[in-house]
């Protein structure tokens, strides 16, 4: 066992994210789902559904970290948002068996899950500084990523056979008891949390302020940021080219996605050892180009099937372990920069742009793919993913040997 999770509150703390990850990815599956099998929902309703469950996002996330930060209790409104959504995703199978569930019901559902996942995603960032001391950050980030990974393939499988066994309605069911055990666990902690911040006003431009004001800071924002809007263009494409020009069928395009998974736990397990041999700045570079370098070989792929499947899973499988490392070590790098009375509106304002960001590449990806077809458009989603490491390249970061001191 790791040396983390024999310490009882991180090990708490870390079964409190690993679950609702988990209900995360069965949320992502169950709703679309519901829509489809229960109102055979249009394209543009799926679009309607997705985009309730992003707006928040893009919406509330500089709020709720200006208000967060000055919340004394953040491990309490972790725990109620995880029963907040419980409820609200138990309400969805009553309203069905009582034959009153509509359409506008699930966009709501969705847009206040959403809202609710927000305020705990904030509320996370001063809660893990409360539980892992800074000499570990990158551990803890790696065994949190680690349970995102798996989350990624294992959730959206579980509710698969939930939906099959009960019904997509009644899988939300099971789908809320999950957070109800994030919920539990969280309840176990008593960390000495982060003083709350002072000031009149809730200040929401302090975190878009400092993330401004402090190089590495700006530097990793724009990076990701750039690696987002080319990375949804793609993934806006990404099946449709696969099934469709490429002929895959869903088992092999699952396949092919699960081994994106098993390349993210295997990223995980790596990113902590190559911190400790190269560095922090080095390493994180290495995500940089890792992340979406592989993907070219998704616009390359041709020829007979196996050879076809072959590059696709070589492509999700380095892209993932890529992702492992670029996540873990910003995060990591972010957390130790970032004063304590900062942290929820740092983490808000990071979440608005990467966030906001993202339904953006979607929308390009798809019109450019519409105007100059698929494949051209993949191509420019791939190498324009690229660009994001010369945002780090070219700033303090890649530098780093270990964790920067926190900045003023």
């Amino acid at each position: 066992m790791p040396r983390l999770l024999r310490e009882r509150v991180f090990r708490r703390y870390w079964s409190a994210q690993t679950v609702s990850y988990f209900g995360d990815e069965i949320s992502t599956l169950a709703l679309p789902l519901l829509a489809v099998l229960v109102f055979e929902a249009t394209p543009a309703e799926m679009g309607y559904l997705t985009a309730a469950a992003l707006a928040p996002n893009l919406l509330f996330s500089l709020l709720a970290g200006a208000w967060v930060d000055r919340y004394p209790h953040k491990r309490r409104l972790m725990i109620l948002t995880d029963l907040g959504r419980a409820l609200l995703l138990t309400a969805v199978p009553v309203a069905y068996v009582l034959d009153l569930l509509t359409m506008p019901q699930l966009y709501l559902a969705a847009f206040a899950v959403g809202t609710l996942a927000v305020i705990f995603e904030v509320a996370r960032g001063p809660l893990f500084v409360s539980v892992v001391g800074r000499a570990d950050y990158v551990e803890a980030n790696t065994l949190i990523n680690g349970s995102r990974a798996m989350s990624l393939v294992a959730g959206p499988s579980v509710g698969g056979v939930l939906v099959q066994v009960l019904t997509a309605p009644i899988a939300l069911v099971a789908d809320a008891l999950s957070y109800v055990v994030s919920a539990y666990f969280l309840v176990r902690i008593r960390p000495t949390e982060p003083a709350p911040a002072r000031g009149g006003g809730l200040a929401l431009g302090a975190g878009l302020g400092f993330i401004a004001r402090t190089p590495m800071m700006r530097a990793l924002l724009l990076g990701t940021t750039t690696v987002n809007l080319f990375n949804f263009m793609f993934i806006a494409l990404f099946v449709l080219y696969a099934t469709q020009e490429l002929g895959l069928t869903p088992g092999l395009l699952g396949a092919v996605l699960g081994a994106g998974a098993v390349g993210g736990l295997i990223g995980a397990a790596l990113t902590g050892r190559l911190v400790r041999r190269f560095g922090v700045g080095p390493t994180l570079l290495a995500g940089f180009v890792l992340f979406p370098a592989p993907t070219l070989l998704v616009p390359l792929a041709g020829g007979p099937t196996p050879l076809v499947v072959g590059m696709l899973f070589a492509a999700e499988f380095l892209s993932a372990l890529g992702v492992m490392l670029l996540d873990i070590t910003v995060g990591s790098v972010q957390t130790a920069l970032t004063p304590e009375a900062l942290l929820a509106r740092v983490a808000g304002a990071r979440r608005t742009v990467n966030y906001g960001i993202r339904p953006i590449g979607a929308l390009i990806g798809g019109a450019l793919g519409s105007t100059l077809g698929v494949r051209p458009a993949l191509w420019i989603a791939t190498a324009g993913a690229l660009a994001g490491v010369l945002w780090v390249a070219f700033s303090p970061v890649r530098r780093l040997r270990g964790l920067p001191d926190q900045a003023d």
